[in-house]
């Protein structure tokens, strides 16, 4: 008979992503750990894990058997733990991935707001426009844009967002409004880096894609720069509404060919745990949705 508490085990190695983190979170050395998981393999007749000295990977067995018995796994333990924690309020660190520029867009009062509600949180954000591994950089919750393809992770999607293009007063002044998306072509575009120092923006339009060679005098691999060369005049930008929408109402940049643009990209919240989450993290996740959603820099789906 599988021994109920080695199932367990495994959807613990599973989320920390080794043997020595899931043996550090479950409070045993980890060769006991590693001699308990080969013994269900041995009950089960089949390799779950593919063991490397880098790191672990399921194999199609494992990834089935890990579908079919995490949740369960973490309903028992999201059971004790309520019961554990009734009435206790959020508390502990939170590490939240965004990228490098989520706190221009995610007002920093917002983060304040949310720590006065619960004075016991700590919050601790790693921005990269990198995307970040939860389980080797300890994040609790990443903010992403765009499909999440993990099969370990749950991605909690949001709304959506899209990208628009946009251009400040002065450039337009002085070079004119694209009355097409063709016109683009003779236009300073503001786009990341290309070799061939051209770049093709597919955008959606109202009668369906179109494709878009376009090239500048000035290109940059950050999100942020490039909303500032717009803002000072360098040329037309296709940036996410959540950061050109402040400007925009400012009056700083001005809507260009609106009926164009990229359409429909989620936004999803991303975590390890399938069920049970610390109540803190929890609180964060409710209070970032609600947040985005109410702000307008997602449209709840």
């Amino acid at each position: 008979m599988v021994d109920l508490n080695d199932v367990a085990l495994f959807v613990q190695v599973v989320q920390a992503g080794s043997f020595a983190e899931a043996a550090r979170r479950a409070g045993m050395p980890s060769n006991t750990l590693s001699r308990r998981i080969q013994q269900l393999e041995e009950q089960l007749g089949a390799r779950l894990l593919h063991r490397s000295t880098r790191k672990l990977t399921l194999t199609e067995a494992g990834a089935a058997f890990h579908a079919r018995c995490a949740d369960a796994v973490e309903d028992l333990s999201d059971a004790a733990a309520n019961l554990a924690n009734d009435g206790l309020s959020p508390s502990g660190k939170i590490r939240v991935a965004a990228a490098a520029d989520f706190l221009h867009w995610f007002p920093v009062e917002w983060v304040a707001e949310f720590l006065h509600a619960h004075p016991k949180v700590q919050l601790e954000f790693a921005l990269s426009d990198g995307r970040a591994d939860l389980v080797a950089e300890r994040i609790d919750v990443a903010i992403r844009a765009g499909e999440v393809h993990e099969p370990t992770l749950i991605a909690r999607r949001i709304g959506t967002g899209q990208q628009t293009l946009v251009a400040s007063p002065l450039y337009l002044r002085e070079r004119g409004m694209p009355q097409s998306p063709q016109d683009l072509s003779g236009h300073d575009c503001i786009a990341t880096p290309m070799v061939s120092g051209r770049a093709t923006w597919h955008l959606d339009g109202p009668d369906g894609p179109v494709e878009v060679p376009v090239s500048g005098r000035f290109h940059a691999n950050s999100a942020q720069a490039l909303l500032q060369a717009a803002t000072a005049g360098l040329g037309i930008a296709l940036l996410p509404d959540i950061m050109t929408a402040p400007r925009v109402l400012s009056g700083a940049l001005v809507p260009v060919l609106p009926q164009f643009g990229i359409r429909g990209v989620n936004v999803y919240l991303v975590y390890q745990s399938r069920r049970q989450l610390p109540r803190a993290v929890q609180a964060f996740v409710e209070f970032a949705t609600a947040k985005m959603q109410e702000s307008g820099l997602v449209r709840p789906t």
